[in-house]
């Protein structure tokens, strides 16, 4: 509609109201107002109109009522007709003796309530204000949209205040419905009185990033009129809810809006989680707040992380709480998180805490790993009346078995148990999941001292590490190196290659392939088998990236992992956990700074050098979020840590170094002057990221990918050249194959795991993992449905734990040994 018919529209209204023409402005409203619009997409009148209809009064208002009741059953055909009429009956300042349109207002109001939010606030206003003026009240579910459609400032300006005023009415519900944990909150606060939901709102009125002096004052007030453990407990209860599916699916909005907090809730949950921290420290608090940590950090595809604001809420309620579980879940979630903002607050809060004792970041995370109950390494036993829990640490898991006074071993705890000592199960059963988490991130904090060139004095790495009851189940699967003397730990000793005990020292450090002569570092792998050590990640069968002689000719840079194709999101993903830094690249005209990884204990900085890949078909390369879909990668070199960042297109591998005019550009270091350790440690992780995010391993990627522009690159990776990881992985298999049942029908040659089956033979790529099978080299393409970094079923022994791509391929391997016992028919089909 234009603006001049807009105001000529206007004037005639006014014109009428002011004249006293009201049958001629009910025709001039129904018949103006809806004219270009849908009934289902209606977004109401302009204030203006509807400032002249709440200008009338007395019998003019009530004649504007009445005439618009006959003509909507006039119009009643014409779209939109009976909705304006419902709205503007809600604005007329006078009551309708029989209220003919309530039933329709509130199945109005009902398609509000499926929404997410909305930015036609019109009617829905209008609605609800009228329904409060007639002594109704508006559905939870629409409540819940105008919060959320004013949180995400979709309405601003006077639309905004109107909105504000009429949610200032509005009391109930507390918290917006159609969560899990506001579903369980609000029924638990319609039990509880009224002391629960004036906790509840003052949690929505927290902002910014900490809580300030008068929020904490007035939450404590508030925290004393109820008993402290059900605070606790509610609380609690609410937050290990959150991140659980909606409970009622909404329409509208933005893409993935099911899978989002609600942004009005997520102001409550902060004031929550805030108020956890001003309560005595408990363990039950601080697992849920570390969980909630991870869920809230949990990535979602085009959409990122689902709540940071409520991740670092989280952290800064256990910055300050006092005591060894808050600091040891500090420790543990800055091991296991990779979103750069909270990682810097934890590390903020890890800082201070080692301030404050006098100790080093690096002392303060040593400490914090408590021993969970543990009274020798993995292993501890409680007394539960006649019965007893043993709890021990297999490999990077605990378990818990328990005994009856007879001493046979049950599969579960006794009834007994269950009646009489409910805490003490509680507690056992969740120390056994808090183990497993602090294992998986000690042992990555462990593999990442390589490159940090710690060291310790060996009375004090004997209590942190050897002899820790936690982490002792990983430093003795790991070899060490005293007054640099390689020793292991068998036989309830330090020992070395030959047996013999070490037991004092004064310096101790990881041992690392890279220090050893070839032949002694064989020797430490038969070592590791003769007393069947599983490592928790690779140490004695680690990588060794050496200068070739193809980087001594390029001098400053590696083309060793250059022109492979990675899925971004993947490849960001790895880059984070193994601590570079890896921008997301989106479909922009915008610089990017290659993915780099600063080395401080160096003084250097690593860069991987990328760039995004478009294509004619946008749909086939670029995500709903902008993001490229895959990236192609090009040189590693390195440079001072202090070097101003190079950067390129977003599009383009074309880096350029940008300086201020006084400065000049700073070249990347020569290969040769960087030490072998660091460019080591670097190059694996490129090879990691390269081995596991390629699109080669991909086994349905056979016919090249979108527009088949990948054709080649998949199937020179998928059946190429094996690279580092792979060429190890070829040596174990050489010496693991003999130990296998299908020993007899498998052989290692070359690039592939030969496995004979009763139907045919079959290749398995020891780089990729994918299968050729005969004749001709047919591709049988097997997607692998989540099998573990571990151990595969059958295996028995291996000598190190985290390398997926090996579990794949034995487990392809025992399934294509009896292949005619197959039964997945998209398996079958190609057999």
């Amino acid at each position: 509609m234009s603006v001049v018919h807009t105001v000529d529209r206007i004037e005639r209204v006014r014109k009428f109201a002011a004249e006293g023409a009201i049958e001629q402005l009910a025709v001039e409203l129904l018949e103006r107002g809806p004219e270009t619009i849908e009934a289902r997409t209606w977004t109401g009148y302009d204030e203006e109109t509807l400032d002249v209809v709440r200008a009338l009064r007395g019998d003019a208002a009530l004649t504007l009522a009445q005439s618009l009741v006959t003509l909507t059953g006039i119009y009643s055909l014409q779209a939109g007709c009976r909705i304006a009429a419902t709205a503007l009956l809600g604005v007329i300042d006078t009551p309708m003796p029989d209220d003919p349109f309530a039933y329709g207002r509130f199945r109005r109001l009902e398609t509000y309530g499926r929404l997410h939010s909305t930015w036609a606030e019109s009617e829905m206003t209008v609605l609800a204000r009228a329904e409060l003026d007639v002594g109704g009240s508006v559905p939870a579910a629409v409540v819940a949209t105008m919060r959320r459609s004013l949180t995400r400032r979709y309405i601003g300006g006077a639309h905004a205040e109107e909105l504000t005023a009429l949610l200032d009415r509005i009391t109930d519900p507390v918290v917006n419905p159609g969560e899990a944990w506001s579903d369980r909150a609000l029924t638990d606060m319609a039990d509880a009185g009224a002391d629960w939901q004036a906790l509840v709102r003052h949690a929505l009125t927290a902002a910014g990033a900490r809580p300030t002096a008068a929020w904490e004052k007035s939450a404590c007030l508030l925290t004393e009129l109820l008993p402290e453990g059900q605070v606790r407990e509610r609380i609690t209860t609410w937050l290990g809810l959150v991140g659980q599916p909606r409970t009622v699916r909404l329409f509208g909005g933005e893409a993935r809006i099911n899978d989002e907090f609600d942004p009005y809730n997520a102001d409550a949950l902060r004031g929550l989680i805030w108020t956890l921290s001003l309560l005595p420290a408990h363990r039950d608090t601080v697992r849920t707040l570390g969980t909630l940590a991870e869920t809230c950090l949990r990535k979602l595809p085009g959409l990122g992380p689902r709540s940071p604001k409520l991740a670092n809420a989280a952290v800064t309620s256990l910055a300050r709480m006092e005591g060894e579980p808050a600091l040891a879940e500090l420790a543990r979630l800055s091991a296991r998180i990779t979103y750069k903002g909270t990682l810097k607050q934890l590390h903020t809060a890890l800082d201070a805490k080692a301030k404050a004792l006098g100790l080093t970041r690096e002392e303060i995370e040593e400490l914090a790993v408590p021993a969970y109950g543990l009274n020798e390494v993995g292993r501890a036993t409680h007394q539960l009346g006649d019965c007893a829990a043993d709890l021990t640490v297999m490999g990077s898991q605990a378990t818990l078995t328990w005994r009856n006074p007879a001493g046979k071993t049950l599969k579960a705890p006794p009834a007994q148990v269950k009646r009489d000592h409910p805490d003490e199960l509680k507690e056992l059963k969740a120390a056994v999941k808090d183990i497993d988490k602090m294992l998986s991130a000690q042992a990555e904090r462990l593999d990442r001292q390589f490159l940090a060139r710690r060291r310790w004095a060996y009375d004090k790495w004997r209590t942190q590490y050897l002899d820790h009851s936690l982490v002792g189940t990983l430093a003795r699967r790991l070899l060490w190196t005293v007054d640099d003397r390689p020793v292991g730990y068998a036989d309830g000793e330090l020992r070395t290659l030959a047996g013999e005990p070490v037991t004092a020292g004064a310096e101790v450090e990881l041992w690392h392939p890279i220090h050893h002569e070839p032949a002694e570092v064989v020797a430490w792998r038969e070592w590791l088998e003769r007393h069947v050590i599983t490592q928790p990640f690779k140490q004695a069968h680690r990588e060794v990236y050496l200068l070739t002689d193809a980087e001594r000719n390029t001098g400053t840079y590696s083309n060793r992992f250059a022109a492979h194709i990675l899925r971004q999101h993947q490849f960001n993903s790895l880059a984070a956990i193994r601590g570079w830094h890896a921008k997301l690249r989106l479909c922009v005209d915008d610089e990017y700074p290659p993915a780099y990884k600063e080395l401080p204990q160096w003084g250097l900085r690593a860069e991987y050098w990328i760039e995004g890949i478009e294509g004619d078909d946008w749909t086939a390369h670029i995500a709903d979020s902008g993001a490229y879909l895959r990236i192609r990668t090009d040189q590693v070199r390195f440079y001072p840590m202090e070097a101003p960042r190079n950067s390129a297109h977003a599009g383009s591998g074309d880096y350029r170094m940008w300086v201020t005019p006084d400065d000049e550009p700073v070249a990347s270091l020569p290969l040769t002057d960087i030490p072998p350790l660091a460019l080591s440690e670097v190059l694996r992780d490129v090879d990691l990221f390269v081995g596991v995010a390629s699109v080669g391993n991909d086994p349905t990627w056979q016919d090249g990918g979108p527009e088949g522009r990948f054709q080649e690159y998949w199937s020179s990776y998928s059946f190429g050249e094996l690279n580092a990881s792979a060429e190890t992985r070829r040596r174990l298999l050489t010496r693991l194959i003999p130990r296998l049942a299908i020993a007899d029908r498998c052989t290692v040659e070359g690039r592939f795991l030969h496995v004979k089956g009763e139907l045919h033979t079959y290749k398995i790529h020891l780089g990729s993992g994918n299968i050729l099978r005969t004749p001709n080299d047919q591709y049988l393409c097997i997607v692998p449905k989540g099998v573990p970094a571990g151990e595969p079923a059958g295996t028995g022994y291996l000598p190190f734990e985290g390398d997926r791509v090996l579990s794949v391929i034995l487990s392809k391997a025992m399934l294509l040994a009896k292949d005619k016992e197959i039964t997945d028919s998209t398996i079958t089909s190609q057999l």
